[in-house]
């Protein structure tokens, strides 16, 4: 089961936590409401009949297995001084996703930013705003340091490239050759690294991605460009070495394999050591 990422912001004096899983962001409501004045609970947003309304809107939008029917009754019930509706009845009657109730260190009631902004805008106006400014700040800078990342390694990777085609002139390009042949030459030992690596050529990667705007390597992680930076570099000198393609990919193909385990089971010890960090703060 994928594990959740913790991120704070601090919105007009109160930290609000916001937990990531599989690149959904959920905001904790429960935070929020230490913002607000007075004695207030979830369960009085809930039962708000626009409340409820605008999440079952947000949830026919994009939820595909959300219960309409369910939907349907506590809508008609909603409103009346009886009837009362707590998150957990919310989920497990409708099957929504954008509210959640965790239990455990993070324990709490957390909702996707659209919910949380609405329920922000419950708390006030100018609380909404700065929580939504506060989000995007947190997001921007998330992507600048993964685009910082990125970057690095696709440079990385353009710079050992070119150390493989100087290989592939040296000891794979015979003399006179056209320079279409030149050309054939040097994109099959491209793919020997696309297929190490992704286990695909370019082009069968083209045909399966007509849409897309770059090539499969502009698609590539993080990691992927780590590690393809390194085959680029090994496949080289085992040009040199006068290794065969056959034999080369497949040494190429378990350098890969084992990388990319190494790498992502790195960062996961890293992501557990941080949380256990937190966790004694």
């Amino acid at each position: 089961m994928s594990k959740d990422k913790k991120a704070i912001i601090e919105v007009q004096g109160a930290a609000i936590t916001i937990l990531s899983r599989d690149n959904v962001d959920y905001i904790s409501l429960t935070d929020m409401l230490r913002a607000k004045d007075g004695d207030f609970f979830i369960s009085d947003w809930l039962r708000n009949r626009n409340t409820v309304e605008f999440l079952g809107i947000w949830e026919r939008l994009y939820n595909p297995d959300f219960n309409s029917g369910e939907f349907a009754t506590i809508k008609s019930q909603v409103g009346l001084n009886s009837y009362k509706l707590s998150v957990k009845d919310w989920v497990e009657k409708t099957k929504a996703i954008g509210l959640r109730a965790t239990a455990g260190r993070y324990g709490g009631t957390y909702a996707h930013p659209d919910i949380a902004f609405e329920f922000g805008m419950w708390i006030s106006p100018e609380f909404k705003l700065y929580l939504v400014k506060e989000f995007r700040r947190l997001k921007e800078d998330e992507n600048s340091r993964l685009s910082l990342a990125w970057n690095l390694n696709r440079t990385l990777s353009k710079l050992n490239y070119r150390i493989h085609t100087d290989a592939i002139k040296a000891h794979l390009i015979p003399a006179e050759i056209t320079p279409e042949q030149t050309r054939i030459t040097y994109a099959s030992e491209a793919d020997v690294l696309n297929i190490a690596m992704f286990g695909q050529t370019a082009k069968a990667w083209r045909d399966t991605h007509p849409k897309a705007a770059g090539n499969m390597r502009d698609e590539a992680s993080v990691e992927q460009l780590l590690v393809l930076a390194n085959l680029e570099s090994l496949n080289a000198e085992f040009i040199h070495m006068g290794l065969a393609q056959g034999e080369r990919l497949q040494k190429l193909n378990a350098i890969a394999i084992r990388q990319l385990r190494s790498l992502t089971s790195h960062i996961a010890l890293r992501a557990l050591g941080a949380a256990g960090t937190e966790g004694e703060a």
